[in-house]
């Protein structure tokens, strides 16, 4: 914003007066007499013009990196290399508070049996050990799930293990609830899981949304969070945006997109959201893609991925890396991709 500041510069003019000045040899003025303005015109009075007065910008809340589709591989270069990507986070300048996770942090345990499961996640979690400074706040991703995608008989076995489905990942990742809510810098971060059990109408053992008890706890926290406080969402699945649809076809003439790609429920959250105006930004991962897209004035992100097209480069042109977001007190903010 460029803000003009006027100001007034005042000169004296000089007067050239009609009448003859008496020489002052044959006519001295009276001390008392009132002089002819002098037909020679008097220095300009210079004011000075002040500097324009440019207002503070809005004060910094806090500053955060958000990661998310990881993908860590029981073997291989996956983990060294996502380890290389929160050395890089610890070295930005200025340096960030904490990192949201969006989850999918192994590369899948949907599939997989126990001991693969736990293979990728011990490779995981070597990464974001004690040692690693900065508090991190974790999503459950698609992914991270074990045991969904197995044939019915294998999966009947398996459901009675406390680590099958979701327990697995809380337990990696330190969740005493799947969905959950923090404060941070003025701004209240709401953690939604947004992985669910498929219909039969889906090819994806899993769909995005939210069950029932978790959106009447969402409703509760927008009604009991105060108005002027800025709200930020995180989900794995996007709430909503357009950038599914580049994985999708088109070959029947219409675009389809599964709802495992982006929240059946969407509609639902935004007509929830347009009710609480604090609700400013949605972060989200799950397509390993860039996108930003306005609608009704909240921001829905989805943020890429460490893991690029899955650790074999970029995907859709998007490279590996994450973004870091300034938020500020006034509820405006400001983010940056960084490919690591």
């Amino acid at each position: 914003m460029t803000v003009g500041a006027g100001a007034t510069a005042l000169a004296a003019c000089g007067f050239t007066s009609e009448k003859t000045v008496t020489p002052l040899e044959t006519a001295p003025p009276s001390p008392t007499a009132t002089m002819e303005p002098s037909a020679t015109p008097l220095p300009p009075t210079e004011t000075p013009i002040p500097a324009p007065t440019v207002p503070p910008g809005p004060e910094l809340a806090v500053r955060f990196a958000h990661i998310s589709d990881m993908h860590i591989e029981a073997e291989g270069p996956s983990r060294e290399h996502f380890s290389r990507a929160m050395r890089n986070v610890q070295q930005l300048n200025p340096p960030v508070e904490f990192v949201v996770n969006a989850g999918d942090c192994v590369m899948d345990s949907l599939f997989s049996n126990k001991e693969d499961a736990i293979a990728q996640w011990d490779r995981f979690s070597s990464v974001l050990s004690a040692d690693f400074p900065l508090p991190v706040y974790h999503a459950i991703g698609n992914h991270d799930v074990w045991g969904w995608g197995v044939n019915e008989e294998d999966r009947a076995a398996l459901e009675s293990d406390p680590l099958f489905a979701k327990g697995m990942a809380m337990e990696r990742l330190g969740l005493a609830e799947r969905y959950y809510a923090f404060d941070q810098g003025g701004w209240h971060f709401i953690v939604l899981d947004s992985i669910h059990l498929a219909d039969q109408v889906f090819d994806h053992p899993y769909t995005g949304k939210l069950d029932d008890e978790q959106y009447d706890w969402l409703v509760n926290q927008l009604d009991t969070t105060p108005a002027d406080t800025p709200i930020c969402i995180i989900s794995h699945i996007p709430i909503f945006g357009a950038s599914g649809l580049m994985d999708s076809s088109e070959k029947s003439g219409n675009w389809v997109m599964p709802g495992a790609w982006q929240h059946i429920d969407g509609r639902k959250l935004i007509a929830l959201f347009w009710q609480h105006r604090n609700v400013k930004l949605c972060l989200s991962g799950h397509t390993h893609q860039i996108e930003n897209l306005n609608y009704h004035g909240v921001q829905y992100f989805t943020n890429g991925a460490i893991s690029g097209n899955w650790w074999k480069g970029a995907y859709h042109d998007f490279p590996p890396g994450y973004v870091v977001f300034n938020f500020y007190q006034d509820g405006s903010f400001e983010s940056e991709f960084i490919a690591y």
